[in-house]
C-alpha cells in the first residue's frame, strides 16, 4: 500500500490550522486563562488520556534538561516544570505558545520555562545549541510535512545518555475504522487522507501521518528503539463529551477495563515510543 505524502503542504498552512484552534483549548467551560480553566484542561486531558503522565514520567526529570517539541497550550510543559525539570518548549503555533506562556504566568513558572516559536523541521535555526536529557514530543511530529527532518534536527540536541520519547498515531487502529464508518468509505487506499481530515477535534487537519511499528523504526533512523506499544481507544459518547459529560458510547458499555487494555495493545490510536541515539554504526 502506497503511503500518502504530505510533503507538498506548506508549513504556513499547518501553522494557520493550529492557530485557529489550539489543541485542547475547549477542554474547559471556565473563564479562559484563569487557573480554574487551566486546571480543568489538565484534568480532562489526563482523564481521557491517562497514559500520558506515566509515559512522560514527570518526576524522573527533576533537575534535568527537557526539550518539548510541540508544547501546544502547555499541559505537559507545566508538569515537567512543576516536577523540577529545566524546560525548553517550542511550538509552531504562535497562538498556542501565547496560551502556554499565559499558563506559565498563572502558575508562577514563567522564569523556569524557556519558550521558542518556530518550525521543528528547522529546529537548530532558532534554538540555541544545548544537549538535553530528554526530548519529548507527544502527538506532534506526525503533523509536520517532513517528520524525518524533525528527527534529524533532534539528533543535534541529544547525547548517548539522552532519551527520546514521542507519541505518533498508529496506522491500524480502532480510530481508523471509526473514521471509515463515519465517512462511509471502506477503502484502505484512502486511509491516509481520511485520517488526516478526521484526526483532530477540529476537522480538516492538513497533515497527519500514521505509522506501523516498522515505519516508526524507519522514521527514527539513527536511533535505537528501546520500546514501543499501542494504547488509547476513545470510548466516550462524543455528544455528551462535548458537553463535559462522561458517558460511555453504547459500543463500549459492556467492555471492562481489562478487556479494553487488551484491545488497545492491538488497536490503540497512540503509539508510545522510547528511543536513544545509536552509539554504533
Amino acid at each position: 500500500m502506497t503511503k500518502t505524502s504530505f510533503k507538498d503542504v506548506s508549513i504556513d498552512t499547518v501553522k494557520e490550522y493550529w492557530n485557529q484552534r489550539p489543541c485542547n483549548i475547549r477542554h474547559s467551560p471556565a473563564a479562559f486563562g484563569t487557573k480554574e480553566y487551566f486546571e480543568q484542561v489538565e484534568q480532562r486531558k489526563y482523564f481521557v488520556e491517562p497514559h500520558i503522565p506515566g509515559f512522560a514520567d514527570f518526576p524522573d526529570w527533576k533537575g534535568k534538561k527537557v526539550l518539548e517539541i510541540g508544547c501546544g497550550i502547555g499541559t505537559d510543559t507545566m508538569n515537567f516544570a512543576k516536577a523540577g525539570a529545566q524546560v525548553t518548549a517550542i511550538d509552531l503555533s504562535s497562538e498556542s505558545l501565547d496560551i502556554a506562556k499565559k499558563r506559565a504566568e498563572v502558575y508562577g513558572l514563567q522564569d523556569v520555562i524557556h519558550f521558542h516559536q518556530g518550525n521543528a523541521e528547522n529546529l537548530s535555526s532558532f534554538l540555541p545549541f544545548e544537549i538535553y536529557d530528554l526530548v519529548y514530543s507527544f502527538g506532534v511530529i506526525h503533523h509536520t510535512p517532513n517528520p524525518e527532518c524533525v528527527v534529524e534536527e533532534i539528533k543535534k540536541f541529544v547525547s548517548p545518555e539522552s532519551e527520546l520519547r514521542i507519541m505518533v498515531y498508529s496506522k491500524v487502529s480502532y480510530k481508523l475504522f471509526w473514521i471509515m464508518h463515519e465517512e462511509g468509505i471502506w477503502d484502505m487506499g484512502k486511509m491516509d487522507t481520511l485520517v488526516a481530515k478526521n484526526s483532530e477535534a477540529q476537522t480538516g487537519c492538513p497533515v497527519t501521518y500514521t505509522y506501523t511499528f516498522d515505519e516508526i523504526r524507519e522514521l527514527l533512523n539513527g536511533f535505537d528503539v528501546v520500546s514501543l506499544h499501542k494504547t488509547h481507544i476513545f470510548t466516550w459518547d462524543i455528544s455528551a463529551y462535548n458537553k463535559y459529560q462522561y458517558i460511555k458510547d453504547p459500543a463500549w458499555t459492556n467492555v471492562n477495563d481489562e478487556q479494553l487494555r487488551k484491545l488497545e495493545k492491538e488497536l490503540g490510536w497512540h503509539t508510545l515510543v522510547k528511543a536513544k541515539i545509536k552509539t554504533h554504526v
